[in-house]
């Protein structure tokens, strides 16, 4: 075969998670049923911030911001997924498979900063309660989100960029549901040293920064419930922190699932599944990490199904 220079007739081919036909339907039952939930579980999540005046507060408004992030990611990957299977096609065009790279990585990155900028909350708000209000004031809290979008669409315009650069063969195949950024790079038939050095040096900046930043604010959290006495206090200290500890290790322990299938193994099935992880299981569980033990947004929950009935 012969690079496909005309990029107007290149397509990619998405393998999918398998290649039997009889499991074809319940992959898109099953993909379906967890879109729906992801969409409808966030989506309640940001009504309830928006419509409860009690959960007007940093935290609440970070986690909204993660919750539309949450919607967005899941709409960028996993219709073109069921249209595939329910046209019988495993093609996706180049702008299709680009424009899949942008939203990807930008959704990703912006996950990761909200999490850090809601660990940041936490630790203000359990190592200096006193000046917690000072400190995460409104304009804060919108400045981070601002930043965190600034930086996230600069850094997904910078990869496409990169990618768009690289020349491909023909009817390339991809084992997974959707271009993903490494899997795109490793199968170009161009050198791409550059971007290899690009992606790492911004996993390195954007991803490893931020979760430093995590750890260092649980340290710090740590060690101030260590300091106080009562069990009672340090149980309901820890418990305004459980439900984003649980977000953060389940985000990073799918995150990292993926690439080291990727780098230890050959194994096409073990990566295409690690990436359902991290990009629609993740997704799909946040809304009910935040809200089965969490009494404000249940409280406000309750509230949004009484007013409809």
């Amino acid at each position: 075969m012969e690079p496909g220079n005309d990029t107007q007739y290149l397509e990619f081919l998405l393998l999918g998670l398998a290649q039997d036909p009889e499991l074809q339907l319940l992959i898109f039952g099953l993909f379906l049923s967890m879109y729906l939930v992801t969409a409808l579980g966030n989506l309640l999540i940001i009504l309830a911030t928006i419509s409860d005046s009690h959960l007007h507060t940093p935290m609440y408004f970070f986690l909204s911001n993660l919750s539309f992030v949450d919607i967005c990611f899941t709409s960028t990957t996993i219709p073109k997924m069921l249209v595939n299977i329910q046209t019988q096609s495993k093609a996706i065009s180049y702008a299709g498979c680009i424009t899949q790279i942008y939203f990807s990585v930008l959704f990703i990155g912006l996950d990761d900063f909200f999490l850090t900028a809601m660990a940041y909350d936490r630790f203000v708000a359990i190592c200096h309660p006193l000046h917690y209000m000072v400190i995460m004031n409104h304009r804060l809290c919108v400045l981070l989100v601002l930043g965190s979008w600034i930086v996230s669409v600069l850094h997904a315009l910078l990869q496409s960029l990169m990618v768009l650069q690289l020349s491909f063969y023909t009817d390339l195949e991809m084992p997974q549901f959707f271009c993903e950024l490494n899997q795109v790079v490793q199968r170009a038939c161009s050198d791409t040293f550059l971007n290899e050095v690009v992606i790492y040096i911004a996993s390195f900046l954007l991803a490893l920064g931020p979760l430093i930043g995590i750890l260092y604010s649980y340290f710090k959290i740590v060690s101030s419930i260590r300091a106080i006495s009562s069990v009672q206090g340090k149980y309901k200290a820890f418990s305004t922190c459980a439900s984003h500890l649980s977000v953060v290790s389940l985000f990073y322990g799918t995150s990292l699932g993926v690439y080291l299938s990727s780098a230890v193994t050959q194994n096409s099935h073990s990566t295409a599944t690690a990436s359902v992880m991290y990009s629609v299981v993740t997704p799909m569980l946040n809304p009910f990490i935040y809200s089965l033990r969490n009494k404000d947004i249940k409280s406000a929950l309750r509230k949004i199904c009484d007013t409809g009935k």
